[in-house]
């Protein structure tokens, strides 16, 4: 009878097609979740024309979608610690699918704004529980690159629909940008016939024979044997899962990860919302404002993708630090008045280092805390932090209305970025899962060192 350690298993695998089969899944969903909440960002110039909506209106309706989200992450991120992860997955996925394709029907804000609040819900659940499942399958040097690369699909679906919108918006109205938003329910079978569940919930439920069919997929040569016992960290059913986020000496770092990530997504979801408008407003038309969308999310992919890769060979907190350093000089270098060229470039680079460097946080993130509550952990600190979120569009309708040059709601935005950086400079990586499983193994290789004699030594 073997006692094999599943998460070890994982962790010291190599990256191969199965990885790439779950990478690619779950990429896929959330690219759809991008495109559905920068939608919104893309048509929100038309429907403030069409329905007289003020900026503060506009905002607010925006902020709508992020309460919901907000929600949805606290209440699916601890529940799928119970109850697994692929099933809110795909739930959640269905949810703001479904009601994505309703606003088609809406036709006036009110129902615009319950529909999106319905949706935001789905939204807020999905992220948390694919970066956890992720991370959960992940070999140990691939799971912040493979982490960032999934959220980098949300801004390759933010870019898409502001691509969309460009062509669709002018020949056919804003409705079927989010008709084209609940295509991917057509994906829901494949999506649940070939994702697997988390490993933790395969014993838990007593599938066993699920988790040794994902082993043999995830180590080749791994042959099963009759006997084999699994061994892996399973939720706690008696402790409140939120408390344990601020034990063994990481309630300070909880409390910063949380402020670091809401002032994070404040520029994120103010940038996605309101950069079109405030291109228009400083003299660009329709299509040139969604195309600085467009270039505000390819350069998040860029800058997602190499946060990671860079994360997996220095350190996620100091690459966040770093990032977010470089978006703060980039909005006040916007602040002064250049040419078209130069202006795209800053936009790519705000992109990168704001909206790319959530998705190496959030990696990080995944990491900071033990397997049990890893859910949790980013669930609630992406539930706080869409506080930030919620705020992100509203203070961009205040900006607006006090007619503000546009150099002065740039350097607006450059303060959160140093708020960020600040946050996650505080935070002690000694009290991480990652330096504190280091530490056990360095203590057992001491430990079996003493029981050496000098020649063995």
């Amino acid at each position: 009878m073997r006692k094999l350690n599943v998460g070890k298993m994982i962790e010291e695998s190599k990256f191969n097609r199965f990885h790439f089969m779950v990478l690619f899944l779950l990429t896929f969903i959330i690219v759809f979740d991008g495109f559905d909440l920068v939608s919104f960002g893309a048509v929100i110039p038309v429907l403030m024309k069409e329905w007289g909506l003020t900026p503060i209106q506009a905002g607010a309706l925006g902020s709508y979608t992020l309460i919901g989200t907000m929600i949805g992450t606290l209440i699916f991120g601890l529940l799928a610690d119970k109850v697994g992860r692929k099933n809110i997955i795909l739930f959640c996925f269905t949810l703001f699918s479904v009601f994505t394709g309703l606003i088609w029907f809406a036709n006036n804000p009110t129902v615009f704004g319950v529909y999106r609040f319905i949706g935001g819900l789905g939204l807020g659940g999905v992220l948390p529980n694919v970066i956890a499942l992720m991370t959960e399958y992940s070999p140990k040097k691939w799971q912040s690159t493979s982490v960032t690369i999934i959220e980098g699909g949300f801004a390759f679906g933010s870019a898409i629909a502001a691509t969309v919108a460009i062509f669709v918006i002018p020949n056919f109205g804003w409705r079927p940008l989010f008709l084209v938003g609940a295509l991917p329910l057509l994906t829901l079978p494949i999506l649940y016939k070939y994702l697997p569940e988390s490993p933790g919930i395969y014993l838990a439920k007593n599938k066993k024979e699920k988790l040794t069919f994902a082993l043999t997929k995830i180590i080749p040569g791994f042959r099963p044997e009759k006997g084999d016992e699994y061994e892996i960290t399973i939720p706690e059913k008696s402790e409140f899962p939120v408390a344990s986020l601020f034990k063994n000496k990481r309630a300070i770092s909880t409390s910063l990860i949380w402020l670091g990530t809401a002032f994070g997504l404040l520029m994120v979801y103010g940038l996605n919302t309101w950069l079109p408008k405030f291109m228009q407003t400083a003299g660009f038309a329709l299509g040139s404002s969604l195309a600085f969308l467009v270039v505000l999310n390819f350069g998040a992919i860029f800058g997602g993708v190499f946060g990671g890769w860079l994360s997996d060979r220095w350190n996620g907190r100091k690459v966040v630090i770093f990032f977010t350093l470089i978006a703060a000089v980039a909005f006040i270098l916007l602040s002064f008045k250049t040419n078209t060229f130069i202006t795209y470039l800053l936009i790519f680079v705000a992109g990168a280092t704001t909206i790319g460097t959530t998705y190496t946080a959030n990696a990080y993130i995944s990491q900071y805390y033990p397997s049990k509550m890893r859910s949790t952990g980013v669930g609630w600190a992406l539930g706080i932090g869409r506080i930030g979120a919620v705020l992100g569009p509203t203070l961009g309708g205040v900006l607006l209305t006090m007619n503000l040059p546009i150099k002065i709601n740039f350097l607006i935005l450059a303060i959160p970025g140093l708020i960020v950086a600040l946050s996650f400079l505080m935070i002690k990586d000694r009290y991480s899962n990652a330096y504190t499983e280091d530490i056990k193994k360095a203590n057992q290789i001491v430990e079996q060192t003493d029981t050496l004699s000098p020649n063995e030594v």
